[in-house]
């Protein structure tokens, strides 16, 4: 079965990646009303089933987040990581009382459900990857699905998720807006959420409205924001999908290592972008310092609808957060602002005491 939307066929549609639209004609008024609780977006997700009485107990002890005892219909966020605690995969989790569903980037579910397969054991667990008979839509608080939903998943990034830790220091964390939902719908269906949409009964958004609102609200995204090096911490991502007191999992000495003594290698940070050039800034471009040294790239670009052009880019962590930046894009050094997200001193809870080194009590 194509997991090419019936949503492209409307007009105005423009295809974006992963076989969703990428806006049908006004990306920025599709913000506003996405925010406003007014408009859906397809998006593009794959979906892997796991079904089975140990099904949440198996997937608390590979992953990051606790899972076991999650209630039925109840949401959360966890990561796979590999046993040096890079994340490979991050799954949105929300269970029925007998299938537990993950959600995760399309390109991603066929390598998630090849693994999870090889993991199963003797456990009394199935795993399927079912992408290509489902669709998923999402929206803000207010928006309302009109077909029937399989499950519905509530992003925690919002509040955080109990076990976790926020690295951002700042009064008023921007997630306070980001009420995002998703929900697993039947793929038939989407030919009636076309038909409305052509009717002018429903309002759709593209994922470039998306992506613009979830870098406003500094919400990591894998593989956008993430690389074969990205560690929870660098991301803040201790935030939504980790629990820091839970049970063994891969990954997890690194995970606790740099939390309590270490610090991570990059930081996340927002920019805001002068955009007086017009330039073009794509993902992966170089961010520099007043010295014009590279210290980190570009991870996720976008135009919101009132803060104008922004991103999301890793830096250095010890790169200094006050300094004034600039991005190359197309031969030009764009003007950045700077508002951190994971502080350069992120880390390294245990205040433990300092030993002396070996032999200066025999030189006293």
């Amino acid at each position: 079965m194509s997991t090419e939307s019936p949503l492209l066929r409307l007009p105005g549609a423009v295809a974006g990646e992963g076989g969703v639209a990428a806006h049908y004609g006004n990306p920025l008024a599709e913000q506003r009303e996405l925010v406003a609780g007014r408009a859906l977006a397809e998006v593009a997700r794959g979906v892997v089933t796991v079904t089975g009485p140990d099904r949440l107990s198996w997937l608390d002890s590979l992953t990051s987040q606790r899972l076991l005892g999650l209630p039925v219909g109840a949401s959360a966020e966890s990561l796979l990581l590999d046993p040096h605690g890079r994340i490979e995969h991050d799954l949105r989790v929300v269970d029925d009382g007998e299938t537990a569903w993950l959600l995760v980037e399309r390109t991603e579910a066929a390598a998630l459900a090849a693994f999870l397969d090889r993991m199963r054991f003797l456990l009394r667990v199935e795993v399927a990857d079912a992408t290509a008979a489902v669709a998923v839509l999402g929206g803000f608080a207010g928006s309302e699905v009109p077909v029937g939903a399989l499950a519905r998943w509530e992003d925690p990034w919002r509040t955080g998720a109990p076990g976790g830790a926020q690295y951002a220091i700042t009064p008023a964390h921007p997630s306070a807006e980001w009420t995002w939902t998703e929900t697993i719908v039947r793929r038939k269906d989407l030919d009636t959420v076309a038909d409305l949409a052509a009717a002018g009964t429903l309002l759709l958004a593209g994922e470039l409205a998306v992506e613009a609102l979830r870098v406003a609200a500094w919400r990591p995204r894998l593989g956008a924001d993430t690389d074969e090096r990205s560690i929870p911490h660098e991301l803040d991502w201790l935030r939504s999908a980790v629990h820091l007191a839970k049970g063994c999992y891969r990954g997890q000495e690194t995970v606790a290592k740099v939390h309590n003594l270490g610090r991570p290698p990059r930081r996340l940070v927002l920019l805001h972008l002068d955009g007086s050039d017009n330039a073009v800034i794509a993902a992966g471009a170089p961010v520099l310092d007043a010295a014009g040294a590279e210290i980190g790239a570009v991870t996720s670009p976008a135009v919101h609808y009132e803060l104008g052009p922004i991103a999301l880019a890793v830096v250095k962590r010890n790169s200094d957060p006050s300094a004034p930046l600039t991005v190359e894009a197309e031969g030009i050094r764009v003007a950045a602002a700077q508002e951190v997200i994971v502080p350069a001193d992120a880390g390294a809870t245990l205040d433990l005491p300092k030993l002396p080194r070996l032999g200066s009590a025999a030189r006293r």
